[in-house]
């Protein structure tokens, strides 16, 4: 029987939901501690008298650890043990926080955030094989919904906590939170099944650097595509191969050691070594068409996520918690529907619910590429973050659902690893490819309008520097042509100039993930097609895998 018409036993004893409710808050305390970094941002510039782009490598470092180690830390589960691994890092994680609240220098808060980023690297893949070992069918398919609801409401939480915190107490308090959550969660481990390792299970080395090396340098290469040069290396570069920007060139090779990877591990399988991942987890069309859909999903919700609070915050001079009340319906919208999408699945297929729910995001973007305007508290934006939180909440929970029930139990660690890596990565290259594409239709549009504008000479427009134009509030704007030879009528034209182009960028910017929305219909038409009322056996599924 295929793992697509394989039904599966609904009857089945159902277990607590305690051990859930552990699982379920250590992914809040991952995505509340990443959440609250950006918050913490101006308290640690204050403490510590450090530039902010020294406190915000806490963030870079956080990101780097776990994308680089999730793989590696997927296989130290299943070799030491899902439940004793994860007690371990839970400790890891309280250690971190304890640093961030005692640190006396940004080195400490480094340091905490190296060690976060290293623990949740472990708790990634342990959060998806604890699944597999304490719940069946209805219940699995439930708590991994849980997961994607988990993430929306730290980030929610994290916000609004974590804003009033730091605006009324401090940024030190915070971390009094996730080192409340880490032992809570610790405490609940004991409700978890207990499970045993496998110490015959050997770590590919070569594996692991190939991969770590790789993720980190695609990590780098799209997360500084602003900053250091999309093609041409800019000042903040820290280094130019022949002129030529080193983030590009880290996106090469990052590639190519991503296919050395593959290459290396179909090899070592074939030479019946044990991978450092078990790639036959991708072996069937539909379970590389949730990864594809998977990728695409986080890559536009951290495009949104990076546009809506830019605007915000740097154009309209908002405060974070400005933003975290503008990001509400949408953060609230994907928490709900991340959690009650599950009802659905007895009904229609993975296909079926996830054609709909791409239908529903580009349908939203292109919304709100036409109604979006210069406020953000207007019915219609409201609306439209609320109809592309419902499609993107729903396809965050369904993608994972997919790949969790199409494998067999003892390779869930491995679907928890390329699910943290292919999230880690899709954020990264979400978040840098709308910045640089924005950043670049911004100075094109600019240029342009100003060359054509006949209130605004030539010999202004040549003392601004157009081709590094970026988005800016209008104060900041006027503040910048009050060094220039502007006239004040000259300088209301060129406010009001730019705040048409930045809607302009805005607008397209939302076509252009509108866009991308639609095309995603392709890997989604991938998706199994169950008939209603069936949940696919893993055990099967597996077996199914292997004759296919």
């Amino acid at each position: 029987m295929s793992a697509e018409t394989a039904p599966h036993d609904l009857a089945e004893e159902r277990r607590s939901w305690a051990p859930m409710i552990g699982l379920f808050l250590a992914q809040v305390l991952m995505s509340f501690n990443v959440a609250a970094l950006p918050i913490s941002l101006g308290g640690m510039v204050e403490d510590f008298g450090v530039p902010p782009t020294v406190a915000s490598s806490t963030i870079v470092v956080y990101g780097l650890a776990v994308a680089a180690l999730v793989m590696t830390g997927a296989k130290l589960g299943q070799r030491i043990g899902w439940v004793l691994i994860f007690r371990v890092v839970l400790v890891v994680f309280a250690a971190s926080s304890l640093l961030m609240i005692f640190s006396r220098t940004v080195t400490w808060v480094i340091t905490g955030q190296l060690l976060a980023g290293a623990a949740a690297a472990i708790i990634v893949p342990a959060l998806v094989a604890l699944i597999a070992e304490n719940y069946r069918g209805a219940q699995q398919a439930a708590a991994v919904g849980s997961l994607g609801s988990a993430r929306a409401f730290s980030g929610m939480s994290a916000f609004l906590i974590g804003g009033t915190l730091g605006t009324f107490v401090g940024w030190r308090p915070i971390f009094f939170i996730t080192l409340g959550l880490a032992v809570i969660v610790f405490a609940l481990t004991f409700t978890l099944k207990s499970d045993k390792g496998d110490p015959s299970i050997r770590i590919d080395l070569v594996a692991s650097a190939l991969i770590g090396a790789a993720v980190v340098l695609l990590t780098l290469g799209f997360n500084n595509l602003n900053g250091w040069g999309i093609i041409r290396a800019e000042d903040g570069a820290p280094f130019s191969i022949a002129g030529l920007s080193p983030a590009p060139v880290f996106i090469v090779v990052g590639v190519v050691l991503g296919q050395l990877f593959f290459v290396w591990t179909k090899r070592r399988k074939a030479a019946g070594k044990v991978p450092l991942v078990d790639i036959s987890v991708l072996g069937r069309p539909s379970e590389r068409a949730a990864v594809y859909a998977m990728f695409v999903i986080v890559a536009m919700e951290a495009a949104v996520n990076f546009t809506v609070p830019t605007y915000i915050q740097v154009v309209q001079g908002r405060t974070p918690f400005d933003t975290s009340l503008a990001m509400l319906p949408f953060n609230l919208t994907v928490f709900v529907t991340a959690t009650l999408i599950v009802r659905f699945y007895k009904r229609y297929s993975p296909r079926t619910i996830a054609l709909f729910s791409f239908g529903l995001t580009t349908a939203a973007l292109v919304w709100l590429a036409f109604v979006v305007t210069n406020n953000w508290e207007t019915l219609p934006t409201i609306l439209g973050l609320i109809v592309f939180g419902i499609g993107q909440g729903a396809l965050v929970t369904l993608v994972f659902n997919v790949l969790v029930t199409a494998a067999p139990k003892h390779l869930a660690g491995d679907v928890g690893s390329i699910r943290g890596t292919a999230q880690n990565l899709a954020s990264a290259v979400g978040t840098a490819v709308m910045g640089a594409l924005l950043v670049t239709v911004l100075s094109a549009g600019l240029t342009s309008a100003a060359d054509d504008h006949p209130d605004l000479p030539p010999e202004l427009v040549d003392q601004v520097d157009l081709d590094n134009a970026n988005f800016v509030s209008n104060d900041e704007l006027r503040e910048v042509l009050a060094g220039t030879t502007a006239t004040p009528e000259q300088v209301e034209h060129a406010v009001e100039l730019n705040s048409q182009q930045r809607l302009r960028t805005l607008k397209l910017g939302f076509l252009i993930l509108a866009g991308i929305s639609l095309i995603a219909a392709v890997p989604a038409s991938r998706l199994p097609k169950y008939r209603p009322d069936e949940i696919p056996d893993p055990a099967e599924a597996g077996a199914a895998r292997k004759t296919d």
